[in-house]
């Protein structure tokens, strides 16, 4: 009787989940050396394979690349065309095959060897030519692939690639790398606009609407009107913050509104953020938090300084954020 498709897929999925575990169990000191290696290297980590293991090594380059490791995809058929110009001493090399026999990587194999460029060999043959030639050989653990049939790369490729993430996530450990950085990496898309910081969506300069304590309200009508954040900041002699003026103020003194001064409506103490926190944060702050806002002065972390910036919720939303 044939299997149904949700048998197959449970199947499939638990041979790859039991390969990964037993991948995970039979990691040594060469995981170590392997480490050790990419991060001493001052050039880039040239990763190749050819087929599936391709794939796999272009994927593995994109990892290593955006978590602060350097590294690009050699083709190895183009290597032996003019490509092996892409590698030179400082790099480091990383070379995926599931047999470690595969012709197409002999050429490349050979540079590394003649210019001696450290070669990280990934395999699951302990003997075969590729892991022989490396100087540090990761072995991957023997496991049936997930066809059955054992032609069809499937757990194969999923060990390689789940070892090719351990190596970036360890070399992302190991050099202390932020969301700030990885934020540098990836500035489009939801990813970047939730690792946008504060100061790369705030007003600032002319922009910002600041009256002085004394101001009358007339002239701080205009200049909420101007600049047109619906809010007004007002400041201290020194130019620091003391207060908002929001709508919320303005129909709490409309009696007799135009006889006060800015002090004098002014909410004080008002919310703040710093520029260097995440955008999301400032978000946060405007829309969890109590009554909501639409907007958050941006202060220096010590807080005695003229205001820096203005955050509006506009801004967080346009960003793609909420």
């Amino acid at each position: 009787m044939i299997a149904g498709v949700q048998d197959i897929a449970r199947r499939v999925i638990r041979i790859e989940a039991d390969a990964l575990t037993r991948l995970a169990d039979t990691l040594d000191d060469s995981f170590e050396r392997a480490v050790e290696i990419l991060l001493a290297a001052p050039g880039r980590v040239i990763v190749s394979g050819m087929g599936k293991s391709g794939h796999i090594a272009r994927k593995i380059a994109a990892t290593l690349a955006s978590t602060g490791t350097p590294a690009h995809f050699v083709h190895p058929a183009e290597a032996s065309h003019g490509d092996l110009g892409m590698m030179a001493r400082g790099d480091a090399v990383l070379v995926l095959s599931n047999s470690g026999e595969t012709p197409e990587l002999a050429d490349l194999v050979a540079h590394t060897r003649r210019f001696s460029i450290p070669l990280i060999g990934v395999a699951g043959r302990a003997d075969s030519t590729l892991l022989r030639q490396s100087d540090v050989a990761l072995v991957l653990p023997a496991a049936q692939e997930a066809c059955g049939t054992g032609i069809v790369p499937t757990t194969s490729t999923t060990m390689t690639l789940a070892l090719g993430d351990a190596l970036a996530i360890a070399l992302m450990e190991r050099r202390d790398f932020t969301p700030e950085n990885f934020r540098d990496f990836h500035p489009g898309g939801k990813l970047g606009a939730r690792l946008s910081k504060v100061r790369d969506l705030m007003h600032t300069g002319d922009a910002l609407p600041l009256v002085a304590r004394d101001t009358p309200m007339s002239e701080t009508l205009i200049e909420i009107t101007r600049k047109g954040f619906g809010v007004a900041g007002v400041c201290n002699d020194d130019g620091a913050l003391a207060g908002i003026i929001t709508d919320g103020d303005l129909r709490r003194k409309m009696d007799g509104l135009l006889s006060h001064t800015a002090g004098e409506v002014m909410t004080p103490g008002p919310r703040t953020i710093g520029p260097d926190a995440l955008a999301e944060e400032g978000l946060a702050l405007m829309t969890m938090r109590g009554p909501k806002i639409t907007c958050l002065f941006v202060v220096a972390p010590e807080g005695a300084a003229a205001p820096l910036g203005l955050l509006h919720i506009h801004d967080c939303l346009r960003a793609g954020l909420g």
